[in-house]
């Protein structure tokens, strides 16, 4: 993936793009520049930089995608992809985690929507995204991309349905009768008169046959009803 996007705030400009394997030096030094707090919240408890290194690492290893915001070279930003193959119940599963100085500047919805599209890209049915409890805006963030979030042992994760972007149906048509069509000889707007004139004939025969109809029922139920008093 080129750059996909550029946001500009009061932190400086930056862009969005897939990193490469030769640049997870790239994730590493992100994950390290994490203040405390943000570990927790990222990976559900205090982690240490031996840590952070090796998971760095295998992320490129096992075929993560990691996509990242990133200024004047430097990884601000980063949301991981993991293949489903990684995961008990093959759902693949989404990370997410943004420095303190770049935050509530739309750098974490930004994220969101490429990892969303990328994982669609793959087939992807759905995506589950795991967060701290105490992770407000991850958790407000997850919720606003569709995410129905449970909570358990300190922990926040929510199911993301891809399939909520691709609605069926929706080129439905109601079905509409096609308008007679005239014979050949009667097109055109000579023939188009003829055909209503026939139309119209028609009503006008079957109104004749009701009105007749009613006519001769008057005078049948009047001589019936003279030959019931014994008139002549």
């Amino acid at each position: 993936m080129s750059d996909v996007a550029t946001l500009r705030s009061t932190s400086g400009t930056g862009f969005i793009r897939t990193l490469k394997a030769n640049e997870q030096h790239l994730l590493r030094d992100h994950l390290l520049r994490l203040e405390p707090a943000s570990r927790r919240d990222r990976f559900n408890g205090g982690i240490s930089e031996e840590f952070l290194k090796t998971y760095a690492a295998r992320c490129f290893e096992d075929g993560t995608i990691v996509i990242a915001y990133i200024q004047d070279g430097v990884v601000r930003g980063a949301a991981e992809l993991h293949a489903p193959e990684r995961s008990a119940d093959a759902v693949p599963e989404i990370a997410f985690s943004v420095e303190s100085r770049v935050r509530r500047q739309g750098v974490g919805s930004a994220l969101f929507e490429q990892l969303l599209q990328e994982a669609e890209r793959k087939g992807y049915a759905s995506l589950r995204i795991t967060t701290g409890g105490q992770n407000e805006p991850m958790k407000a963030l997850a919720q606003k991309f569709g995410a129905h979030l449970t909570f358990r042992r300190g922990e926040a994760t929510g199911t993301i349905d891809l399939k909520r972007s691709n609605p069926k149906a929706t080129n439905v048509v109601p079905f509409k009768p096609a308008a007679p069509k005239l014979p050949a000889a009667w097109r055109g707007s000579a023939g188009t008169n003829v055909f209503l004139a026939t139309d119209l004939m028609r009503e006008m025969f079957r109104s004749s046959q009701a009105m007749w109809g009613a006519v001769f029922k008057y005078y049948s139920d009047l001589l019936s009803g003279r030959q019931r008093l014994g008139m002549r």
